[in-house]
């Protein structure tokens, strides 16, 4: 059984904004007297909750990811977890020795050399000079600073100490990492370079805690994700279920969904949609690649004679993944059910959508883009650069055959 190494308990963090510090006691006391409930009400209009009432644990060994809009909370919850922030509301206690990597120009001295951080910095993680200087050389050619590793780092660029710092943090070994954005920053090799660092790290059993708006290094790297929402956790699970319950969250430029309403044909129009094979807890998301039968329920008003129905499937970039059109016997007034089987659905994990239409011989009787979006949350089978991943998550099963070889006469 693993040990929680990051428990937090109801954590809230309020910040003030907007506050007039030039007025002077005076002036506030005059406020207060003229009118009292006026005053007390811009002070509590001055205040906004950045975290409010979080609570989670982190196990030893584990890759937890932190995902959301910017201004959701995410950088001011690592910043508690870091002890660089106290919280106004609940406690967080770390076991284990802390590296954090939070904002380009936190953690360094800047009249400091790089050398001279970069032992200051091993040396507040509690290790010795020599366990230092073992990784040094390691530390420097990883942050390709050769030249000037000797140079102030008041004078770099915010690209060479980024590398720096996170060369810094991520060789000196601590218990638990905290990073915050730092694969985006740099160029597209220093980034695939971290992404490989990064991976290195979390197969040595280290706790890692990861906020990043790339979706697909999330992926990657994470055993867990915690989705922080206006502040507060609104889903904490299985990375893939998140990442693509957020995706779709997203597409929808809605963070609490989508109406359902929609002008329906008085003959008849589609209700509802589910998955009905796998079972799983939520009806609209798809959580493996095998045999799968999705249904769509129809309620008809008046008879249908001859009827067809058609039914496509659209990735969030609107582009058509699977489509066709169905033809059928008479229906009756009264509800029906369409189920349509796929041996499998081999999507990758992201948010999809339906769209059905409904034809009573020539006149259409309903059109509808089905909410909510069909959620795919299944395992990522495909290759682990971005650039190689298709539209198919196809499982794939590799074997060597080999033969002796033959001896020569």
């Amino acid at each position: 059984m693993s040990t929680v190494v990051i428990h937090g308990e109801g954590l809230g963090k309020r910040y003030r904004r907007g506050l007039q510090v030039d007025d002077g006691l005076r002036h506030a006391l005059e406020d207060f007297v003229r009118s009292p409930i006026a005053s007390l009400r811009r002070k509590k209009e001055e205040t906004f909750w950045a975290l409010k009432d979080v609570s989670l644990e982190v196990k030893e060994g584990e890759v937890l990811g932190l995902i959301g809009r910017n201004g959701a909370g995410k950088t001011t919850l690592l910043k508690i977890l870091s002890r660089i922030t106290r919280p106004t509301e609940g406690w967080a206690e770390i076991h284990g020795r802390v590296g954090s990597l939070l904002e380009v120009g936190t953690g360094f001295h800047p009249e400091l050399t790089g050398r001279e951080n970069t032992f200051l910095s091993g040396a507040i993680l509690g290790m010795s000079k020599a366990e230092i200087e073992r990784k040094f050389d390691e530390i420097v050619a990883f942050a390709e600073l050769e030249k000037f590793i000797d140079t102030p780092v008041k004078h770099y660029s915010s690209g060479m100490y980024v590398r720096l710092a996170f060369a810094v943090a991520a060789h000196l070994e601590p218990e638990i990492l905290l990073v915050d954005e730092v694969l985006a920053v740099g160029d597209i090799n220093f980034q695939k370079k971290c992404l490989g660092k990064m991976g290195d790290v979390a197969r040595a059993g280290r706790t890692v805690v990861l906020v990043s708006h790339q979706l697909n290094q999330i992926r990657r790297l994470c055993h867990r994700v915690v989705w922080i929402d206006d502040g507060s956790v609104r889903q904490n699970g299985s990375t893939h279920e998140v990442v693509s319950a957020y995706e779709s969250a997203m597409a929808r430029g809605d963070s609490n969904g989508h109406s359902q309403e929609r002008p329906v044909n008085s003959k008849g129009h589609f209700t509802k949609w589910q998955i009905i094979e796998p079972d799983g807890d939520d009806p609209h998301t798809l959580a493996s690649v095998g045999r799968t039968t999705i249904q769509f329920t129809l309620q008809l008003h008046e008879p249908i004679r001859k009827g067809h129905h058609g039914i496509a499937l659209f990735n969030p970039d609107q582009h058509l993944v699977w489509a066709t059109d169905v033809a059928f016997a008479d229906l009756a007034v009264g509800e029906h059910e369409f189920r349509h089987n796929f041996p499998m659905l081999p999507l990758k994990p992201g948010p999809y959508y339906w769209h059905l239409s409904l034809y009573n011989m020539d006149e259409l009787l309903d059109l509808w883009d089905c909410l909510p979006e069909l959620t795919v949350a299944t395992e990522n089978y495909q290759h682990p650069s971005d650039e190689w991943n298709g539209m198919l998550n196809l499982p794939d099963e590799f074997s060597v055959s080999s033969s002796p070889a033959t001896k020569e006469k």
